[in-house]
């Protein structure tokens, strides 16, 4: 009988210790709200791997952290809301790691012309020590980075001609991103590159204060350029990542469960989130053909050609990395060239 009790006792302080344990743990998540703001549409890629990982976030929080989804650059474009997030001001967003090469010039080596052959390699070296080794730049520039996702492939659109040859980019007005690598690579390939906020981008075109733009089909449809452009042609001269990330300050007021929760979500998200990108493309392809736009393919001498156009541009940003970084992503380059 004492040993029967001893053995109930031994089992109820257990199961207190595990609740006690089980309630602390749930003590340390604190309810949030919390904004994302995102410049494409919620039916983009970026969309669905921003509401993925807010859904993975409130469900494993108990629903106590709740991010609300800002499409379509409703708080600004990139580069004012990555601003905004070292303020504090704006938790959580998914942008362009070229959007912040101003601030982290070592994320520039993503944006060098041509430099993955496919997805396959893309992800692995992201995924990757070199993927990281740029994450680890990001705290004490006030953002913390948690996962890259995937924007795609970026090809030219334009209103005056298919481009089948380097030649027919010569004179185009195109938009690019605000960053000065776009501007020097698109100047290097002939075209007048004018750099503009993505919000400000349809109504540009829409005006003719530009002749076109590069961004991959998924956002072509997603954002309706297909309303005023008509040719898109698939240059694809940049693989464009996504970049999950958090304000440093709200990181910083984190439980460690908290982060946990975010990091465990980000994964789910990412994962989610290229397999969208990938499975869209093609579908926004056939989108973008039945609402009248033209597509056409290059060579691959043509490709070759553009490739040696922007070489000095690729050098030219090159010399400023460290050179072991720039060893170091040359290396993985080399690694995953097979995958």
């Amino acid at each position: 009988m004492k040993n029967t009790r001893a053995l109930f006792t031994s089992t109820l302080i257990a199961a207190s210790l595990s609740l006690i344990s089980f309630t602390s743990q749930a003590a340390d998540i604190s309810s949030r709200n919390l904004k994302m703001p995102i410049v494409n549409a919620i039916d983009h890629p970026q969309g669905i791997g921003a509401k993925v990982f807010v859904d993975e976030v409130a469900k494993h929080s108990d629903n106590k952290i709740k991010i609300k989804i800002f499409p379509n650059g409703t708080l600004g474009g990139e580069q004012q809301v990555a601003s905004a997030m070292q303020g504090g001001t704006i938790e959580v967003s998914m942008m362009s790691p070229a959007q912040i090469v101003g601030t982290i010039p070592e994320f520039v080596a993503l944006d060098f012309p041509f430099s993955f052959k496919n997805t396959a390699q893309a992800d692995a070296v992201l995924d990757g020590p070199f993927g990281q080794k740029l994450l680890d730049y990001m705290p004490a520039k006030g953002w913390v980075g948690l996962a890259y996702m995937e924007q795609g492939y970026r090809s030219i659109s334009n209103n005056k001609h298919p481009i089948t040859k380097l030649e027919d980019v010569k004179g185009l007005k195109i938009r690019t991103i605000l960053n000065p690598l776009y501007v020097d690579m698109f100047n290097a390939l002939g075209a007048n590159a004018v750099p503009l906020p993505m919000p400000e981008l349809y109504t540009a075109m829409e005006t003719r204060t530009v002749d076109g733009q590069e961004n991959p089909e998924t956002s072509v449809d997603a954002n309706k350029y297909y309303e005023v452009q008509k040719y898109f042609s698939g240059t694809r001269h940049i693989y464009n990542p996504q970049l999950l990330m958090v304000s440093k300050k709200l990181w910083d007021k984190l439980s460690d469960d908290e982060k946990k929760i975010f990091k465990d979500a980000s994964i789910v998200a990412r994962d989610a989130q290229r397999k969208a990108a990938r499975d869209m493309t093609e579908v926004s392809r056939k989108n973008l053909i039945e609402k009248g736009m033209q597509l056409n393919e290059l060579a691959p001498e043509e490709i070759e050609r553009m490739r040696v156009a922007v070489e000095p541009v690729t050098q030219k940003y090159a010399a400023k990395l460290d050179p072991a970084l720039l060893k170091q992503f040359q290396d993985e380059l080399e690694r995953t060239k097979d995958l």
